[in-house]
């Protein structure tokens, strides 16, 4: 869950930060925060005005494919799987409890993890 699947982010130097952010079924915002560490790596992504402005953190097992070129990441799940998911805090979004409960979130809801 909070790995890269094989292929998807095979370059370390690549910085996604700022790249846009596309669901199954459209944009949601952009890349505000990107954790690149073994074990615990998932993205902060900023909606913008999508859902008023808020964040929401991503297990990077949920991220499909990153194209650099288009400067894009595609989830692995859709606008509603997201906006669903356990809210961002900005005070305990790195914390354990949180993580595990944003763990089994999307672990229920689909996909290839």
């Amino acid at each position: 869950m909070w790995n890269y699947r094989p292929g998807v982010y095979d370059d370390d130097s690549l910085n996604i930060v700022d790249f846009d952010v596309e669901a199954t079924d459209g944009s949601i915002g952009t890349v505000d925060e990107a954790q690149h560490e073994v074990g615990s790596r998932y993205i902060v992504v900023d909606t913008g005005p999508w859902i008023f402005g808020s964040k929401h953190v991503l297990p990077a097992g949920t991220v499909d494919r990153i194209d650099p070129q288009q400067r894009k990441v595609y989830l692995a799940r859709t606008k509603a799987q997201i906006k669903d998911a356990p809210k961002y805090d900005k005070d305990t979004y790195r914390d354990a409890p949180y993580r595990d409960e944003l763990g089994g979130y999307y672990g229920r809801t689909g996909g290839t993890l």
